[in-house]
């Protein structure tokens, strides 16, 4: 787990089931903690603020920057994957839940930003059923690679 994911959990259950307000104010404090503890530059910060508000509401969000797997410069932020678990993605078809994600990160995906986004958004039974588990990505066969 992730220290922004590993941040939320505990953020949101530090509680003790005090009521709505509590767990209402629980689950902003875990918000908010899992992005200050979101590392990383610019564009993942931004990726992290567009996937962890309300519009997704996740119990899990990953945010994972890949550009090192890539013949890209150093520290480059180009090639990312996102794990959302959400209830709102219920009853949607996969590929809406692509279109979702992606209208979200309209701005980092205009050309001379991020080149590739791999998705994974699952609702919370689904990452249950799942274990967590998440396909690694493969390693990259472009540029001077071959």
């Amino acid at each position: 787990m992730s220290a922004a994911a590993s941040a939320a959990d505990s953020a949101a259950s530090s509680t003790g089931g005090a009521g709505p307000d509590a767990d209402a104010a629980a689950a902003a404090a875990g918000a908010e903690a899992a992005f200050a503890a979101a590392a990383g530059g610019p564009v993942e910060r931004e990726i992290w603020r567009k996937l962890g508000g309300d519009e997704f509401a996740p119990v899990h969000l990953a945010v994972l920057n890949e550009s090192h797997m890539h013949n890209v410069p150093a520290n480059s932020e180009t090639h990312f994957k996102v794990v959302v678990v959400s209830d709102v993605f219920h009853g949607v078809p996969l590929l809406a839940r692509h279109r979702r994600v992606q209208a979200a990160l309209k701005a980092e995906l205009q050309p001379g930003c991020v080149h590739a986004l791999s998705i994974v958004a699952k609702t919370p039974a689904q990452w249950e059923k799942s274990e967590g588990k998440v396909e690694p990505s493969p390693n990259c066969l472009g540029g001077s690679k071959r």
